[in-house]
Parts: structure tokens; C-alpha cells; sequence
């Protein structure tokens, strides 16, 4: 049997990025560029109607403002392109 829902917790973008000695943002960069869509045709195979991506929590907006502005800029351009397809 397979879901009708499936969420998924976007989690680890900065620690990625430092594990890989590369910028924060660019972990979120990575994720929104080269991850999210790829989730997103993959459950359409399989025959997912719904899926939610927790991309932002309150405390996210604890982070430095560059980051905030950065993760928002990001968001907007991937969502953009992907509503596109």
C-alpha cells in the first residue's frame, strides 16, 4: 500500500555545507536545485498525490539576517522555475 502524504523534514543544509567546506547557503542552494525536484518526480512515480517539504521553522529566523535573506532568495527562484514545470 502507498501513501497518500508524505512529509519531508529538510534538515542538515548547513551542517552539509561545512562538512563539505563550502559556504551555508550553498547547502540550501544544493537542496532546492538538485534535490527537491528530483523527490518530487519520484513520488509522482509512485503515485503520490501529496507531498510537503518543511523547508522553514520559527527558529530559522534566529539565524544571521544574510542567511534569512539568503534561504528566501533561494526559495523563491527554485519555487519559481519549479512552478514553471
Amino acid at each position: 500500500m502507498k501513501p497518500n502524504h508524505v512529509a519531508i523534514i529538510m534538515d542538515g543544509n548547513r551542517r552539509w555545507a561545512r562538512e563539505h567546506n563550502l559556504p551555508i547557503l550553498e547547502g540550501h542552494r544544493r537542496v532546492a536545485n538538485e534535490v527537491l525536484e528530483r523527490l518530487v518526480e519520484h513520488g509522482a512515480k509512485l503515485g503520490i498525490p501529496y507531498m510537503t517539504f518543511w523547508a522553514f521553522s520559527t527558529e530559522n529566523w534566529g539565524r544571521a539576517e544574510q542567511e534569512v535573506s539568503g534561504i528566501m532568495l533561494i526559495l523563491k527562484q527554485s519555487l519559481g522555475r519549479l512552478a514553471k514545470k
